[in-house]
This record gives structure tokens, C-alpha cells and sequence, in this order.
């Protein structure tokens, strides 16, 4: 079998692919920034020392690390429409599902981060009179997400990869661009090769970035 790449041009990228690549980016940024300040809350409430507060935040996020994403993606598909009587499209399901599933990774890359600043700082801040609120807001906080940056876009990048996920759904990110295009071209074997190409570049040159960021924190500390 003869492989044939003719197909590919501008016009099937604009045609099936920028939507999906669109969906892709934006489920990223939005998983990301949910996922961060959802992590960042169920990371404090594991370190307030406060049972009610701890418990259900460790429960939450050892549970949600312990299952398959897609199995979760499927989960959210299903069962919510079920509850609240209406569907939610498959694009809304993505969103929710990502924000939830990912703040229990960035929860864990934040409570290390936290506990990464030196404990002198915060007996300081206390010694200030800082209230605990004050003392993560303007002591805590801005170290660990300056400690933490490399490897918040390192899952970032990796939650920009299981984005691809959402095809199981019928969701139309890059991959479901891509198989579209397959389809109606006739190119379905082409598609999926074009489609790893695509990921890989996008991902290694952002892993590259990622890795020169990393190099720049070090000099600075």
C-alpha cells in the first residue's frame, strides 16, 4: 500500500482542522486555569490541618487520580444528563470533566510547591501579625507558583495531549479534525500519521520552551 500526503493543503487545515485545533487550545487554557485554582484550593484544604477540610480534599483527589480519564469523560457523558434530566453536549461535558480530573494533578504540584518555601518565611510573616489568608496571598503563594511554573506547564502539556481523549465523546478537537478529513478524503491512514506529526511538534516545542523556562528559575535561584 502506497501512502499518499497530496491531499493535505491549506484548504483541508481550514476546512477540518483549525475547529478542532481551536476546541483543543481552548479546553487546555480552561482546564488549566480551573484546574490550578481548583488545585490550588483542595491543596490548602490538605494543609490546613483541619480534618473536615483534609479528609474530603485527600479523598477527592486520590479518587480522581486512581481512574482512567476517558473512563471519567465517559462518566460525566453519561451520568450527568441522567441527573439533571437534560444533556450538556459534548463539549461542556469536556470542560467540566478536564477542570475536575486535572485540579486533583495540579492539586498535588501545588501542595508540593507550598511546602517547598522555606519555613522561616512563614514563622516570619506570623511574627508580622499576618492572618493565615495574607500570610499564603502574599508570602506562599508567589514562591510556590514560581517553584512549581515548569512543572504546571509540564502538565499542561500533558493535559494538551489527552484533549484528544474527548473523541470518545464525539467531541471535534484536532483528532476528530483529523479523522474527518480521513474520511472524506479517503486518507484515513494518512490522517492519523499527519495527526501523530502534528502532536509531537506541538508538544516537543513546548516541552522545549518549558525545559528553557526551567533553566532560567534555576539561574535565578
Amino acid at each position: 500500500m502506497q501512502l499518499d500526503f497530496s491531499f493535505f493543503n491549506w484548504a483541508l487545515v481550514s476546512n477540518f482542522l483549525l475547529k478542532g485545533l481551536y476546541f483543543s487550545l481552548l479546553l487546555t487554557l480552561v482546564a488549566t486555569v480551573g484546574g490550578v485554582v481548583l488545585g490550588t484550593l483542595l491543596a490548602l484544604m490538605r494543609l490546613s490541618g483541619l480534618a473536615w477540610l483534609a479528609w474530603p480534599a485527600t479523598i477527592y483527589v486520590n479518587g480522581m487520580r486512581s481512574i482512567p480519564l476517558v473512563m471519567v469523560i465517559l462518566w460525566f457523558f453519561l451520568l450527568v444528563p441522567a441527573l439533571i434530566g437534560r444533556p450538556i453536549g459534548a463539549e461542556w461535558s469536556a470542560v467540566i470533566t478536564f477542570v475536575a480530573f486535572e485540579a486533583a494533578y495540579f492539586s498535588e504540584i501545588m501542595r508540593a510547591g507550598i511546602q517547598s518555601v522555606p519555613r522561616g518565611q512563614v514563622l516570619a510573616g506570623q511574627a508580622l501579625g499576618m492572618r493565615y489568608a495574607q500570610l499564603m496571598q502574599l508570602v506562599v503563594l508567589p514562591q510556590a507558583f514560581r517553584n512549581m511554573l515548569p512543572l504546571l506547564l509540564t502538565q499542561t502539556i500533558i493535559l494538551f495531549q489527552d484533549t484528544s481523549l474527548v473523541y470518545a465523546i464525539g467531541a471535534y478537537d484536532l483528532l476528530k479534525g483529523f479523522e474527518i478529513a480521513g474520511k472524506n478524503f479517503g486518507r484515513p491512514i494518512e490522517s492519523y500519521l499527519a495527526a501523530a506529526v502534528v502532536y509531537f511538534v506541538l508538544c516537543y516545542a513546548l516541552s522545549w520552551l518549558v525545559k528553557r523556562l526551567h533553566q532560567k528559575i534555576a539561574i535565578v535561584r
